[in-house]
């Protein structure tokens, strides 16, 4: 399995790039959002990657960051979303625009991505509204960037070096489960782009409007919070 490439972007064109890693050539699909981030033809470049493999196509898809490629592979559990189809979506709105649409259950910016019709933007909700903020919640440590830096490539390259095994922490205390529902909630907005203080009152607002909410509720009531009041 091929997880990341870094190399030189020998070719640029309609949904596609060709990565020279060391004198081979990789073809790789990627969004048009993902396309326009990508630096000049020459330059050092780098994705995180996922092989599609059928028998009548060997394809690799390339994202910019591991948590696009991680809502990728969210979005294709959805029947009738194919690999294509989830590109659209994440190239339409992006990993932060889909996780917002989908915890809002705002069907209709779905509708956006090319391809993808009223029914399966239906479906996508349905399917994902509970599946959705885990992976919101961890957004943050996973959205860095594939670096672009023709010397950090050339250093990733090289043997790393063998460092000492660290001592295994301590067990974190066990947190109450709407403590840690908030948490999550908090980090998801924050991931989302929300600043601290905003999105700290709306989860504390709407956790006191509504007891025993778990993550998905909490992220979805605070959410509607935060939209701007017309």
């Amino acid at each position: 399995m091929i997880g990341k490439l870094s190399g030189l972007i020998d070719w640029k064109g309609d949904g596609h790039v060709i990565l020279d890693v060391r004198g081979v050539g990789y073809e790789v699909m990627v969004s048009d959002r993902t396309l326009a981030q990508l630096p000049p033809v020459g330059q050092a470049a780098a994705l995180y990657t996922e092989m599609i493999v059928r028998e009548d196509l060997l394809q690799l898809i390339g994202f910019p960051t591991l948590i696009d490629r991680e809502w990728h592979r969210l979005l294709t559990t959805v029947q009738g979303v194919g690999a294509k189809a989830a590109l659209a979506i994440l190239g339409t709105l992006g990993p932060e625009g889909t996780a917002r649409a989908i915890a809002l259950g705002d069907t209709k910016a779905l509708t956006a991505a090319p391809g993808i019709g009223a029914k399966i933007a239906q479906r996508v909700v349905l399917e994902l509204k509970s599946k959705a903020p885990m992976l919101m919640a961890k957004g943050g440590a996973m959205g860095a960037e594939a670096d672009f830096d023709a010397e950090v490539i050339e250093a990733e390259a090289a043997a790393a070096p063998k460092v000492a095994p660290k001592r295994r922490a301590a067990a974190a205390p066990v947190v109450a489960p709407s403590a840690a529902a908030s948490a999550d909630a908090l980090s998801a907005l924050l991931n989302l782009g929300y600043a601290q203080g905003d999105a700290a009152a709306a989860v504390a607002q709407a956790a006191g409007e509504n007891d025993g909410l778990e993550t998905s509720g909490l992220i979805r009531a605070a959410l509607k919070l935060l939209q701007p009041q017309r």
